[in-house]
């Protein structure tokens, strides 16, 4: 990959993630008191995240549909895209955990991002516990 196309790719890669802060600020996914909204099905709830995850799949399946039988992506990088369908005990667990903590602090990972860089404190939290279970699931994976 030549120079140029380095730069044209981060580039592109660091204007898409503008672009996604921009959409979780303005659908206000970075607002833990939204989520926490959405999650209480028996009180006030706010059926809003409903449309933000709605269009959320709906561009994913588009590109994914697109990219099924691409081998480079539109910048010429390699296509990774997963093969695994199998629902293990990992998978079910990870997801569990993932929901647990989502309904607990009202942050997701890229919501917690957003908001640590607008400096919310609880995102700060949130970001140092994600990471200590990310390193905490290397250490354990490398002692199977």
């Amino acid at each position: 990959m030549s120079q140029n196309t380095s730069v044209f790719s981060n580039l592109s890669e660091y204007l898409i993630g503008v672009l996604f802060g921009l959409g979780l600020i303005i659908s206000g996914m970075t607002n833990p008191a939204k989520i926490l909204a959405f999650l209480d099905i028996a009180g006030a709830w706010d059926p809003s995240l409903i449309f933000v995850m709605g269009g959320a799949v709906l561009v994913g399946l588009i590109a994914f549909y697109l990219a099924k039988n691409r081998t480079q992506s539109f910048l010429g990088g390699a296509m990774h895209i997963p093969t695994r369908r199998d629902i293990d005990r990992p998978l079910i667990i990870g997801s569990a955990l993932f929901g647990v903590g989502w309904g607990l602090a009202g942050f997701c990972p890229g919501p917690a991002l957003v908001s640590l860089g607008s400096g919310e404190l609880k995102a700060l939290v949130f970001v140092v516990a994600m990471l200590g279970g990310m390193l905490l699931f290397d250490f354990l994976g490398q002692k199977k």
